[in-house]
This record gives C-alpha cells, structure tokens and sequence, in this order.
C-alpha cells in the first residue's frame, strides 16, 4: 500500500496549466508578436488542463483508496529569524477532492470557450486567463503554509480582476471589476490580520506547525482585552472568507461579476474561486473548533446569505444574474454548515455544487447563444423544443440545485439542514429557519427561470431590443429570429457536467461523510460539537437517505416552490405583475439589493473619500507642512533676525550692553540677600 505521493507528479499538476497560460499569453497575443494561432492556443491550454486533471484523478485514486498521503517543502524562499517561508504541498482527501473538481470544470470550460468564444478578438488572452486561474486556485488547495495559501489567494483575485474586466472598453465590465477588487481587499485586510496573529504567536506559517500550537493559543487573550485570542484569529481569518466566498455584506460584488463572459462566471464566480473561502475555512479547522464565539459568528453571517441574498434571484430577469444569485444563496448554505462544525458537510456541498452550478451558468450561456444575444429571461419561453440538449441538462441542474431525492444536490443539501438543525449552538436556530426557508426560495426562483425559459408562449419576437443589434456577452453575430441548439463544443461540456450533477452525490456520501476520507484533513471536537455524530447515526445508506427525504419538511419545501412558480408562471402569468403592484416597497427594496450598494457609494466610499481629504487638508497641508516643515524655517527666520539685531557691529551697542548686564547681575545679587 502506497503512503507517499511523489514530488515531481504533483508539482506538474499546477504547472501544466501554468506553462500554457504562459505560452498562450505571450506567443498568441500582440505582446508576443501572435506567433501562434486560435487554434494552437486553445490546443495547448487544454493540453495543459487535461495533463493535470489526469494526473489529480491519480492522486486523488491514491489518497483514497491507498492512503497516500504528502506534506513536505519543496523549495525554501527565505527563513528571518526562526520564520520559515516556505513553498510546499500538503495533499490529503480534502486537497486531493479540490484538485480535481478545479480541474475538472476549468476542463469543461475551456471546451466549452471554443464554441461561445470563437468570434472575440481576445480569444487567446482568455484561454491564457482561464489556464493562469486554474495554476492559482491549485497553488492555494495544494499548499501546506499560510504564505503559499495568500499568494494562491490573491492570484485567484488578481486573475477575477482580468476576467471581469476581459472587455476593458466596456464601461459596466470596468466598473464590475473593480468593484470585485475593492471588496475583496477589506476582506483580504482581514484576511492577512489573522495569518499575521498566528506568526506573531505561533512563530510559524505551516499548516501542521500552528495547528500542533493551537491549544496554547486557546489559552491566550487578545492583548488589553479579554477577548481569546484564537477568536479574533478565526474571525479575522473568516473576514477573508466573506469576501473571497461573497457573504453577506461583502457579497456585492458577485452579481456584477456577471458582466465578464459567460465561461468565466461558471469557472470562477460559481465552482472554483468563490469556493475558496469555505476550503480555507475547512483546512483551519482545528483553530476554529477552539472559538464557540467565531462559529456563531459563522453560523448567522451564512444564515443571512443563504436565506436573503435567495429572496434577491426571485426578482432578476438576466439568466446570468438568477445562476448568480443562487450562487450567492448556496454559498450560504455551505458557510452555515461550517459554522455547525460540520465541515466535511460544507466541503460535500461544494463539490456538489460546483458541478451543478458550473452546468447551470454554462447552459444560461447557451441560451443566450441560442437566443441571439438575448439574456432576458422576459423575452423567452418555449425554448425547450429549439435546444433540447440545452433544455434537459438545464433541467437536471435545476433539480440537483434544489435538492431532488436521488440527485448529488439533495444529499448535500439535505445533509446541511440536517447539521444545523443538530447542532447546540445559540445561532442554530436562526440558521436552521433561514436554510428550511431557503430552500423553497430557492425552487420558486430556480424553476421560475426554467419555466419562463423552456416552456409557456414563445415571446422573444416581442423582445424590443431583438433587432438593435448584438448587446450580449459573446462575439456572435447571427440574424436569424428563431433559437438554435449550441455546437458540440458546447452541449458536450453541459452533458459531461450533468452526469457528476445526478450521481456524484449518492456515490460519494458515505464516504466523504461517514467514513475517512477526510479523516486527518479535518478536525472537528466531537465531544462539544455532536453534529456530525448525530448525521452519522442516522445514516442507513444513500438510498434509504433518499427515501426519507420524500417525507421531510425540505422536499415538500421544494415542491411547493416548484409548484407556485409553475403556476404564476405558466397557469397565471398576470398575477405576478398583479402582486408586484400590491408589495410595490417590497419590490423596490429588492431591486435595489437591500440599499447596500447605495449605502457603499454614498456613506463608505464618501466618507472614506471626506476622512482622505481631512487628513490631506488638516493633517498634510496644515499640520505637517504649515506647522512642522514652514513653520519651523519661519521660528528659525524669526530667531535669526531677532538675534541679528544684537548684534549690530557697533562698539557703543556692545558698551550698553555690557553696562546693563552688569546693572542686571548687581540686582540680582543684592536681591539675593
């Protein structure tokens, strides 16, 4: 039996992808003189991504059924004082699981990029994107230090930034993307507070190192406080999970990211990158099982996103923007699981997720394809019988989405609800009504978008933009009125991501859940938090799971949904304008997204903008230059020429004074006695 994974093997799994993204990135763009064409580019890229999905299956085969396992530096960068900063992999189940769900999508999505990509003028500065993405997110699962974790973290943001931002002449795309920048640094300000509270009182950057101290820090206070200091760790270090993973308030940024194209909303912004949170928090486990506190804290900021960021889809009319949204909401999900404690539960609806999520965003994008640049969902329906590849794997993702007995979506979803409602903590109970309310939200929003797209009457003649030309988020250019089914190169990426989306689920509970594949990558305190060992006694097998789930309150949840937006939908059409009229305030506070961006722009980012000028004007201008650096040369100018006076040169000036000093020093004597 294998115990060891070799070195070489996984350093080649991040740096296939690196080397064609490089290769594309320079020899196929202006920079490098386009010495190599469309078609190498993306042959070259794909190579890369297909080398280290193979090899992440292998490892992932390895860790699994041979217990292979692999912590060790590869390269040493510099060691100050007895800090090690270090470059190494740490490759466990959880790592290994991550590898090859990034792979796997970021595969799908370059296929797919082919097709939907195919008349843009940047196509091989994408594909030199998406293979430079796909290096960052597997440095970051990969890595077994804290230092290597931020440069992962902060490449995923960089290359976000890029993509959001592909078309840099358009000025929504510009302003999406540096919204997405500007959010995430408060979170990663966090982020990097936490990392620096373990060097400062662990003395170490590595995973197994800090977590071997984290007892001893457990013992300690936040200094002039009596806050523990493993508290303000975890918090600081989940600040930068609410930013990188969207919740709720950093999560403003995700929606507009939807102004990138349309592969990159499914690859980063759905399965990979905003996923990158909950694995961070995953992986510290052991830190975080210290903190009651940071777990509560958790548990209501999860709670809040999973239930309002879902009542947010229900009013969108963009595809991309309904996909988005639940986004938001399942993200939610994961991070209320988190903080139950149940961690492999959160890292299980992650890898669901992703597959679902990603075949969802990549079938919206075939829509918009297939409808002529069109991406409201008003200007649909009827679509089912033009695209019907496109129809039943948009299908199959909506049902894995909103937790369909049998699909991968209900056994992690289901076993989310599950933990929180199992666990003791003072949150739960807030967490356990939001995710129960969550998920008939989140069904009525779902089939809401399905049912205006695929099925009722067929309205995308009345669309009054139809014929204005191409304001889509693709290069296509097509005049035909009627939809058309997508090329291979896109329906076969929806159909391989269809299949994990149905079975991945019921093939994988038991063990990710019950059994040990995540058995020395995650830490959880059985003893205080019971969660997982209540789920697992009543685990009898995913069949039997999928069987009580027919009778539990989250399916017949989900039917309801289902059914309410089949009939305002379908049946009655005129009743949802009907009821908008009636909660018009309601629906205003929807629209304009609980007022948060407002509040941003107008009482952060203006009063960051007044506190700047204070301290420009007041601190800056008056204080240091007029106080400090003039008004020191005027004391010095004044001094001089009061002094300069004294001394005037004259021999009867000098005699006065001498006479009046002497006077001065007689008095002064004579006063003495």
């Amino acid at each position: 039996m294998s115990q060891t994974l070799n070195a070489s093997t996984l350093l080649a799994v991040p740096m296939a992808p690196l080397v064609g993204a490089v290769l594309a990135g320079i020899l196929g763009t202006k920079f490098g003189g386009n010495w190599i064409g469309r078609r190498l580019s993306h042959t070259i890229t794909i190579l890369g991504v297909l080398i280290s999905f193979i090899l992440s299956a292998m490892v992932l085969k390895n860790v699994a059924l041979d217990g292979a396992r692999f912590n060790e530096t590869l390269y040493t960068w510099m060691v100050v004082g007895g800090l090690k900063m270090e470059i190494g992999f740490l490759v466990d189940g959880l790592s290994a699981m991550m590898m090859c769900v990034v792979t796997f999508v970021s595969l799908m999505v370059q296929i797919y990029t082919i097709g939907y990509m195919e008349e843009d003028e940047g196509y091989n500065r994408f594909f030199a994107y998406i293979s430079l993405f796909t290096f960052s997110m597997l440095m970051l699962v990969m890595s077994n230090n804290m230092l290597q974790l931020f440069f992962g973290w902060e490449a995923v943001g960089l290359v976000s930034y890029l993509l959001i931002g592909f078309w840099f002449n358009k000025p929504t795309a510009i302003f999406a993307n540096m919204k997405a920048f500007l959010v995430n640094r408060v979170g990663d300000f966090g982020f990097i507070l936490g990392i620096g509270l373990i060097v400062a009182y662990a003395g170490t950057l590595n995973y197994t190192e800090a977590f071997i101290r984290a007892p001893e820090l457990a013992k300690l206070t936040f200094p002039g406080t009596e806050w523990m200091l493993v508290t303000v760790i975890c918090i600081c270090l989940f600040i930068g999970a609410m930013g990188k993973s969207a919740q709720f308030p950093l999560h403003v940024w995700l929606p507009d990211s939807m102004e990138g194209p349309t592969p990159i909303s499914a690859l980063i912004h759905a399965a990979t990158m905003v996923t990158a949170g909950i694995f961070m928090v995953a992986r510290m486990s052991p830190l975080f099982e210290l903190s009651d506190t940071a777990l509560n804290f958790i548990l209501v900021i999860g709670a809040i996103t999973a239930l309002f960021m879902g009542f947010l889809g229900i009013i969108q009319n963009d595809i991309k923007r309904v996909v988005a949204y639940s986004t938001l909401s399942q993200l939610g999900y994961m991070t209320v699981a988190l903080g139950a404690s149940a961690y492999s539960v959160a890292v299980f609806h992650l890898m669901t997720h992703a597959f679902f999520k990603a075949l969802l965003f990549l079938a919206a994008g075939s829509v918009i394809m297939g409808m002529h640049h069109n991406q409201d969902i008003r200007w649909m329906g009827g679509v089912r019988k033009y695209m019907p590849i496109t129809w039943i794997t948009t299908l199959l993702g909506s049902l894995a989405l909103i937790g369909t007995p049998l699909l991968s979506g209900f056994y992690s979803k289901d076993e989310v609800i599950m933990a929180v409602k199992a666990s003791a903590l003072p949150a739960a109970g807030f967490a356990y009504f939001a995710v129960l309310a969550g998920v008939f939200v989140t069904a009525f929003y779902s089939f809401r978008m399905y049912f205006l797209v695929f099925h009722g009457k067929e309205r995308f003649d009345q669309n009054p933009d139809a014929h204005h030309g191409s304001h889509g988020d693709h290069g296509h250019h097509d005049d035909h009125h009627a939809p058309h089914e997508s090329p291979w190169v896109i329906t076969v990426p929806l159909i391989l991501l269809a299949i994990p989306s149905v079975v991945i689920g019921f093939l994988m509970i038991q063990p990710m859940l019950f059994g040990d594949f995540f058995k020395d990558a995650i830490f959880v305190n059985a003893e205080i938090h019971k969660a997982m060992s209540i789920l697992s006694d009543e685990f009898h097998g995913p069949a039997q799971l999928a069987l009580h789930g027919l009778m539990t309150a989250p399916f017949w949840l989900a039917v309801a949904g289902v059914a309410s937006s089949y009939y305002l939908y379908i049946v009655n059409p005129a009743l949802p304008a009907s009821i908008k009229a009636r909660v018009q305030p309601l629906y205003t506070l929807l629209e304009n997204k609980y007022y948060l961006d407002w509040f941003n722009e107008n009482v952060l980012a203006r009063g960051a903008r007044a506190l700047g000028t204070g301290l420009w004007k007041v601190g800056d201008q008056t204080l240091i230059d007029g106080v400090l650096v003039n008004g020191s040369w005027k004391a010095v100018g004044w001094v001089s020429g009061l002094v300069r006076r004294l001394q005037s040169g004259y021999l009867y000036h000098y005699a006065l004074v001498m006479i009046l000093g002497i006077f001065v020093l007689m008095t002064y004597f004579v006063w003495l006695k």
